[in-house]
């Protein structure tokens, strides 16, 4: 057999093994958090774009939720207004929230509408604000946060979680087979713009448009054990365990919470995965291996 022949073979094994995968997920809707290298490396930007047209063409519904925080610290640093953190929150004032809005909302939001367009998809940019799409309530850092003494308690600024998500435009574009794309902005009671963890929105979002999968991307290859072996295919109590071991530790915990959390609230599935790693979403979604960690409601 010819190297082309055997290319070929390979070829047709790798479609014919994504054809159950393909027909199962027909239909379904899965919410993607896009982040960390694979939104900075261009390798990696187009290959997303590439698997979240793929995945529309065969008949699934994505809807992508970025962060943009490297992007934002960017762009402070160039207007030389200096960042704070707290607890991994950004400390955020009107002038810090205006340059997050400008981010997130324009600059990251359309570079990924565009790439997606490029590569033959339809994407439609929006954020929390479009739609009356991301409810948001303002958060400050606890009294126990180690930068503070206990009886202190210090204000974000425009940090905020989600209150509520109505997903009617969302649901509108997936419809009328559009790509939405959503910047993690949110509206307050009180009417002003809230930046809102990219992680917390994708978890709500799968959870409120009852989405068959929440996929995570990171910059890990996802939850290692204490030898450094990834794990996977892990029910909630077996998470439960690991939490209470130590194995989830540092910036894992978010992750996994807000993983575990839609799991409860009825999404079937969650996935973190390895975003430096090229078509690491249709390698979770259409093989059998799979590159990340699968947490299952079971």
């Amino acid at each position: 057999m010819t190297l082309q022949q055997e290319s070929a073979k390979e070829i047709a094994h790798v479609l014919t093994e994504a054809l159950p995968y393909i027909q199962r997920f027909k239909g379904k809707t899965v919410v993607i958090k896009y982040g960390g290298n694979a939104m900075t490396d261009d390798a990696l930007k187009n290959s997303f774009a590439r698997d979240i047209v793929l995945m529309k063409l065969v008949g699934i519904n994505p809807v992508v939720v970025h962060g943009g925080g490297p992007q934002i610290g960017s762009l402070l640093e160039k207007l030389g207004k200096t960042s704070h953190f707290v607890g991994g929150m950004r400390v955020t004032d009107s002038e810090t929230m205006d340059v997050v809005e400008m981010v997130l909302g324009g600059l990251v939001n359309k570079e990924i509408v565009n790439l997606i367009n490029r590569h033959g998809g339809s994407a439609v940019g929006l954020t929390g604000k479009d739609g009356d799409l991301i409810h948001a309530r303002k958060i400050e850092a606890k009294s126990n946060s180690p930068e503070f003494n206990a009886s202190e308690m210090i204000d974000l600024g425009h940090v905020g979680e989600v209150e509520s998500i109505d997903s009617s435009v969302v649901d509108m574009l997936v419809q009328s087979n559009f790509i939405p794309v959503i910047a993690p902005i949110g509206v307050g009671r009180d009417g002003f713009s809230y930046n809102i963890n990219a992680d917390l929105v994708a978890g709500k979002m799968a959870e409120v448009m009852r989405a068959e999968k929440l996929i995570l991307l990171t910059n890990t290859a996802g939850l290692l054990d204490k030898q450094g072996t990834l794990l996977t295919g892990l029910s909630l109590d077996e998470v439960e365990a690991l939490f209470e071991d130590g194995t989830i530790s540092g910036g894992m915990i978010p992750k996994i919470r807000c993983a575990t959390e839609a799991l409860m609230a009825g999404v079937h599935s969650s996935h973190i995965i390895d975003g430096r790693v090229e078509h690491a979403v249709l390698l979770e979604m259409l093989t059998d291996k799979g590159i990340g960690t699968l947490l299952l409601r079971k």
